[in-house]
């Protein structure tokens, strides 16, 4: 799926060389002489957590990756991996717990997942014990 450079806002997201990264900071420089406007997306990587950056003409087109948002039920933490099973279809698998909700995830709680391109990855508690 591709989308228009000048459609981004913070909170989409969008590939950078391959990786699915979520938009947080978009700078729009003036249009010069002969030139278009240029963009400077910077994002941050969903399952890597690295900063991106891309500068890009604001007329040209991105690709966008198809995100899957799920919600899961904790069914248990071994170390730094949760068990968790599918709300819908009660299908079960394991990932890594991220730092920002290690400590405060427990057993029976609801968490949203978020799977883009065959890979999965935690982004909050919704809801739980």
């Amino acid at each position: 799926m591709h989308v228009s450079v000048g459609d981004l806002k913070p909170g989409r997201y969008l590939l950078i060389d391959g990786v699915p990264c979520k938009v947080v900071d978009i700078e729009t420089s003036a249009p010069g002489k002969h030139g278009s406007a240029k963009v400077r997306i910077t994002a941050i990587g969903m399952f890597d957590g690295s900063k991106r950056t891309l500068l890009k003409p604001s007329h040209s087109d991105v690709e966008a990756p198809v995100i899957a948002k799920k919600k899961a039920q904790v069914v248990s933490i071994t170390g730094s991996t949760a068990q968790l099973m599918d709300l819908e279809s009660y299908e079960t698998y394991d990932l890594a717990v991220p730092e920002e909700l290690s400590g405060t995830i427990k057993a029976g709680a609801e968490v949203e997942v978020i799977e883009a391109m065959g890979q999965k990855v935690m982004s909050r508690i919704t809801g739980g014990v």
